[in-house]
């Protein structure tokens, strides 16, 4: 196994768990509380990545500016991945269709970066954008839904 799929495979996995522990803290604290323990658990995070890795020392601007970019990018992202699930959102949609990002990044990376898609690589985006719509459908079938304290409620079609 190469070493970037092991560590593509670990990120899959955080990030699976990490869109449950963004639902189960936005029932119960506001979306900007939860966001800031977010930004916290990253300040550590970094620290530690800090003192384990060397930094280089000259870097040309463009890479910082690329670097800066996409850590601000990341955390408003994040930020409104946080504000999606405290206004009602399932974790099971609201997951799934932000998950989506990478078709946009495909996108970009065709339309910026020159890369090219094989047919395979098309039909996987072709099947990703039908499975947005799957995963986004909501039903009118009564549901048990966590409030925002953690009271359970069941709705009804009353």
């Amino acid at each position: 196994m190469k070493i970037w799929f092991f560590y593509a495979v670990v990120a899959l996995v955080l990030w699976g768990v990490t869109g449950v522990t963004q639902k189960l803290s936005t029932n119960r604290i506001s979306s900007a509380r939860s966001f800031l323990w977010f930004c916290w658990a990253m300040v550590a995070i970094s620290l530690a990545v800090l003192l384990l890795v060397h930094p280089q020392g000259h870097l040309a601007q463009g890479v910082v500016a690329s670097a800066v970019a996409g850590g601000a990018l990341n955390a408003l992202g994040a930020w409104t991945s946080f504000r999606a699930l405290e206004s009602g959102g399932k974790a099971s949609i609201v997951i799934s269709l932000i998950s989506l990002y990478p078709l946009l990044t495909v996108l970009l990376a065709v339309l910026i970066l020159h890369e090219r898609l094989n047919a395979t690589q098309l039909l996987g985006a072709g099947i990703a954008i039908v499975a947005a719509i799957l995963l986004s459908t909501e039903t009118a079938s009564p549901s048990v839904d966590c409030g925002k304290k953690g009271a359970i409620r069941a709705d009804s079609a009353n």
